[in-house]
């Protein structure tokens, strides 16, 4: 299933996401995101956005398990935790791993 971002403002986010900025950047796509809050941030213009995906997309053929210790960085994303795996954002979704 083709997914697209979806376009979600964060409102009253005076901090400007930059290399070096402090926060974790996490490359996704097309852009960066950067870890802030247990958000993920896309820089958008003059502002940031919430960077979501609309719609479910299955990661196929993928065997490993990721979990504690399994070598990937883990990435606190609201109410889960992505992993990033080869330029993607896994995360655990009823018995599979969705592309974030």
């Amino acid at each position: 299933m083709s997914t697209t971002t979806e376009h979600r403002p964060h409102a009253d986010h005076d901090h400007r996401h930059a290399p070096g900025c402090g926060h974790v950047a996490v490359p996704h796509e097309d852009h960066v995101d950067y870890v802030h809050d247990s958000h993920l941030h896309r820089v958008h213009g003059d502002h940031v956005d919430e960077c979501a995906k609309s719609g479910h997309e299955i990661h196929e053929g993928h065997d490993h398990q990721h979990g504690r210790d399994c070598g990937h960085v883990a990435v606190p994303h609201g109410d889960h935790v992505d992993y990033i795996h080869d330029g993607h954002r896994h995360s655990a979704h009823d018995g599979h791993w969705d592309d974030h």
